[in-house]
């Protein structure tokens, strides 16, 4: 799990995803796809690129501030997720399951889906 130091924040998540979507991009473009996306202006796109440099989850290349992302969306999606547990679920993944399969019905395929998972970790 990243160090609490290291998270990547809300904001700072949005840049990541620009980047694990395009590949490498320049930070113009990645300044502009947030501007339309969010309403970001060029200045707060490049503060928070810059915060992701800093720590170490995007890779600056010259020339033209190409950015490369240095961190794999699913090492964040694993870091995030087991946040989520010990804050909230008390480090307990059987009772965000639960949570989470208590909200709605599933259909299914979306159940036969679940217990190929299940039986993949056992």
């Amino acid at each position: 799990m990243q160090p609490s130091k290291n998270k990547l924040y809300d904001s700072e998540l949005k840049i990541m995803e620009v980047l694990w979507k395009n590949g490498d991009t320049k930070a113009k473009q990645i300044a502009e796809i947030l501007s339309e996306e969010v309403g970001w202006n060029i200045n707060t796109t490049y503060t928070l690129i810059k915060r992701c440099i800093k720590k170490g989850a995007i890779q600056r290349i010259e020339p033209n501030f190409l950015c490369r992302p240095l961190i794999p969306k699913e090492q964040v999606q694993q870091a995030e997720t087991e946040e989520l547990i010990n804050k909230i679920y008390d480090g307990s993944a059987d009772k965000l399951f639960a949570a989470l399969l208590g909200r709605k019905r599933l259909t299914s395929e979306q159940i036969e889906k679940l217990r190929e998972i299940v039986g993949e970790l056992e």
